[in-house]
């Protein structure tokens, strides 16, 4: 068996680590975010950077009690405006209120993932990304998610940036790769550091 494991069903972050030629087993940790998130301090799941950090670290370590002598990546991404923390739509009228929300305003993507072996946090780190999306009508929002389908609804901004929902932005500053979900750069350092990749 493979020495990494990431610890994420994100078809996202499988592609760019197998793109940067990583070898690598991908696993769903299987933790409830949700209840996870609830048991947290108000100061932890209201701050989107303690908050992924925390939720990367729990996914990571649950699969380290299965695994204790492989490396787990957790990873995790956050997304909020104006002191919300948004979570991926249930549903379409979700996504539809989602970007109605946006729309006009500045959110924030924070994408997270921690190097966990023997139960030992080996690395962490959280990269951020500030996007302005442009004032959309609910027509284009209708027609972009009639368009797009459901698979907005796997991503937390109910968008997919590396497709036409790039016609949603005026502005973003950031790393692609923060947005689709791995800060790699960073975590090429760390598994480098960790002698798992030359």
């Amino acid at each position: 068996m493979c020495n990494l494991i990431l610890a994420s069903s994100s078809i996202h972050r499988r592609k760019i680590l197998k793109n940067a030629g990583i070898n690598f087993i991908a696993m769903n940790s299987n933790i409830n975010e949700r209840e996870i998130e609830k048991s947290l301090d108000i100061s932890d799941r209201t701050d989107p950077v303690k908050l992924a950090l925390i939720l990367a670290q729990k996914k990571a370590l649950a699969l380290g009690k299965i695994y204790p002598e492989k490396i787990i990546i957790g990873c995790d991404q956050t997304m909020s405006s104006e002191g919300k923390i948004y979570h991926k739509p249930k549903d379409m009228t979700d996504a539809e209120n989602h970007l109605f929300s946006l729309s006009g305003n500045t959110h924030y993507i924070h994408s997270s993932y921690v190097l966990v072996r023997n139960d030992t946090i080996l690395a962490s780190y959280v990269s951020e990304a500030k996007l302005k999306m442009r004032i959309l009508s609910i027509e284009f929002i209708q027609q972009y998610l009639k368009k797009s389908g459901e698979k907005v609804l796997s991503s937390v901004g109910a968008y997919q940036i590396e497709k036409e929902g790039i016609q949603l932005f005026e502005t973003i500053e950031g790393s692609f790769f923060t947005i689709l979900g791995l800060p790699i750069l960073e975590l090429l350092k760390d598994l480098r550091k960790e002698r798992v990749i030359d």
